[in-house]
């Protein structure tokens, strides 16, 4: 009877209020853009990548037209192909793996560490022998920063370079987050990010970025940009796409870049206050030491079984959940056919069973949380 007393279910992500904050500077951003009419390759584009450069130490920043196509234009960047094998997590977004398959090289999915969702390193050195053993040529890794926080790149990077490997990092999750003091992007590995409406520093549609601090791969990547051009449009010297970030997406990137520091401060103290209400029933997410996060996602394990009636439960409270990712890599129709790592992926397999994500924006104040801890609580006790 009283269905409609209730509060307004609590938003999962709350474009709506950054919008709010940003209030004009976006609509006089975007509305420059429509007055110059330089949709393509606009000064802005150009202006965003020297703020991101600056944002995060990177020499060099390729905008570009979605996470996946950074990771994409980077492998055909690198030569990646038939034959080749890059080593990738399985517990990931499949645009990982998918960007590897496109090329015609093969994934080879590893397992990951169950406490911070990133590369477990022990089966990443299995998946180097196990694709050597099929005959194939190990190229490169995948290291992806799941959730908001860094993979141990220190220690993967002492492996690929033992093993002649190039390492992409793919921070489409973690853009805006810290590895031992230095912003993803900034060190020396090539990165990749998304600017997907919902990822930590988003646009209003899709949108990526490369960062890299050699100057030769930055020339190549912005030939493959644009059809593979040379000096002369009509003359295209490599296999290429249409992959550049658009003048209107540039434009509200520069005006949300300008609040992201103070919005990454906002989605730790989210991430703290769940981790003191909630650290005692469910497990929390542990960030690495050295590490910080952008938290694009609040992701618990539940200590127990029924997943689907804990997200029902939620949801009658007024509370959305989300799983990410309800099948590891490996175990989807379209990549169950590539290799994995000898000894299998246990853990990919156990978090695609247990893992759960809660509402997480930087909006989200303190007595709306409370509806969502209260919300958990009950659900698990009940």
């Amino acid at each position: 009877m009283n269905q409609h007393h209730r509060p307004d279910p609590v938003p999962f992500i709350d474009i709506g209020a950054q919008r709010r904050r940003l209030g004009p500077a976006i609509d006089e951003a975007v509305s420059r853009v429509l007055t110059h009419c330089q949709f393509v390759n606009g000064p802005e584009v150009t202006e965003l990548e020297a703020r991101l450069a600056a944002f995060c130490g990177a020499k060099h920043v390729v905008t570009c037209a979605s996470g996946t196509d950074a990771l994409l234009m980077v492998l055909m960047a690198k030569g990646v192909g038939p034959g080749d094998a890059v080593l990738c997590p399985s517990f990931t977004f499949c645009a990982t793996g998918e960007s590897v398959a496109l090329t015609g090289a093969t994934p080879l999915f590893v397992d990951v560490d169950a406490g911070t969702f990133n590369i477990d390193l022990a089966s990443l050195r299995r998946g180097i022998a196990t694709a050597k053993r099929l005959g194939l040529k190990p190229k490169g890794i995948i290291a992806v920063d799941l959730f908001g926080q860094g993979a141990d790149h220190d220690a993967i990077g002492a492996v690929a370079q033992a093993e002649g490997l190039f390492v992409l990092d793919d921070a489409a999750q973690s853009f805006g987050a810290t590895y031992r003091g230095r912003r993803l992007g900034g060190f020396g590995v090539v990165t990749a990010t998304s600017f997907f409406p919902a990822k930590p520093l988003g646009c209003y549609g899709d949108g990526g970025a490369i960062f890299t601090d050699d100057a030769d791969l930055a020339d190549t990547l912005r030939s493959i940009r644009v059809h593979g051009q040379g000096s002369d449009k009509y003359d295209n010297v490599r296999l290429g796409l249409t992959g550049r970030l658009d003048t209107m997406q540039a434009a509200i990137l520069i005006e949300k870049l300008k609040i992201f520091d103070d919005e990454i401060a906002a989605r730790n103290a989210v991430a703290e206050r769940y981790a003191r209400d909630l650290g005692d029933v469910v497990t929390v997410p542990r960030v690495a030491p050295g590490n910080t996060s952008v938290w694009a996602q609040y992701t618990i394990r539940l200590p127990h079984g029924d997943r689907d009636g804990f997200a029902a439960a939620l949801k009658a409270d007024g509370v959305p959940t989300a799983i990410y990712y309800p099948k590891s890599m490996h175990q989807q129709t379209a990549y169950r056919h590539f290799p994995v790592a000898d000894g299998g992926l246990p853990v990919s397999e156990a978090l695609s069973g247990d893992v759960i994500s809660l509402p997480m924006h930087p909006y989200l104040d303190e007595a709306t949380q409370a509806r969502v801890t209260t919300a958990v609580r009950k659900a698990l006790s009940a």
